[in-house]
């Protein structure tokens, strides 16, 4: 019981949460984005055609799932954009326990991220969902296809929205962090299933982290959620990406009442910058 329930929350509210957050459990606010730290000028190309990345997410020296994520160029409805593919399994032990497949895909705008198409198509232990949404973005609607329950629907969207996805992309290619200091908060508009949320973040500064790769410098930010269930806290997840061109995710951990997951970059290709890695004096 303790495998299953670890596995489920390790892909539900981790790897889902970096590729990223399946259950969602964001604040949910009524405010506006505050796209303080974010850059309003055209993308700084922090990523681009080919990159992939793989996480392993692990509870100490168990291997629960792992998380891949790539991104490729191509032509959706005769536009140029960028199509990212993000998949989630379970392996091993957790995996005989809780089988996990989770599929997400997302097409976005090349200069300004802004999503056009998303699919999310997950079977978590027998839970099942297939959801494409298309973004109709000069009249703030998000068409939502169910393809299991045969059933479509319009809804509101807010400015600037992103989805699971294509948010990432959109951080690491905003993201300035010389206007930011530590303890301030930036927050993006995600569009989820039927709803809007608000996912806001506090930066905690920078931090030079160990990696397989050696030592990183990295930025260290702290996502809000809701405690309750699943999250010891309101500030129960640290995020870490790297402090330089390209924003890699470094690691994720998340403190949960069954006790501390990580999810930390295993392997990477195709980098758009170069990756710098602190060379000992």
């Amino acid at each position: 019981m303790l495998l299953r329930t670890f596995a489920r929350m390790t892909i539900n509210h981790w790897c889902c949460a970096f590729l990223l957050c399946t259950s969602l459990s964001i604040f949910a606010q009524d405010i506006a984005s505050e796209h303080k730290g974010l850059h309003t000028a055209k993308a700084q190309h922090a990523f681009g055609d080919g990159e992939w990345f793989k996480f392993r997410i692990h509870y100490g020296i168990f291997n629960a799932s792992y998380a891949t994520i790539e991104l490729t160029e191509e032509l959706w409805e005769n536009q140029p954009v960028f199509h990212a593919r993000g998949i989630g399994r379970t392996t091993g032990i957790a995996r005989w326990f809780f089988k996990v497949d989770d599929h997400y895909e997302s097409y976005f705008t090349k200069d300004e991220v802004r999503p056009l198409f998303f699919v999310r198509n997950i079977n978590e232990g027998g839970y099942k969902k297939n959801l494409n949404i298309r973004f109709d973005h000069p009249n703030k609607k998000a068409h939502v296809t169910d393809i299991l329950k045969n059933k479509k629907g319009v809804f509101d969207t807010d400015p600037n929205i992103q989805d699971l996805i294509s948010f990432v992309y959109f951080l690491r290619n905003k993201l300035d962090p010389s206007t930011i200091k530590r303890g301030d908060y930036v927050s993006v508009n995600l569009f989820f299933d039927e709803a809007n949320y608000l996912f806001k973040f506090k930066f905690l500064g920078p931090e030079t982290i160990e990696t397989k790769f050696g030592n990183i410098k990295a930025l260290k930010f702290r996502p809000y959620v809701q405690s309750g269930r699943v999250f010891r806290s309101s500030e129960s997840i640290t995020l870490w990406v790297s402090d330089d061109k390209n924003k890699i995710p470094l690691r994720m951990q998340a403190d949960l009442r069954v006790g501390s997951i990580t999810a930390d970059l295993d392997a990477f290709k195709g980098l758009k910058n170069q990756f710098n890695i602190v060379v000992p004096d």
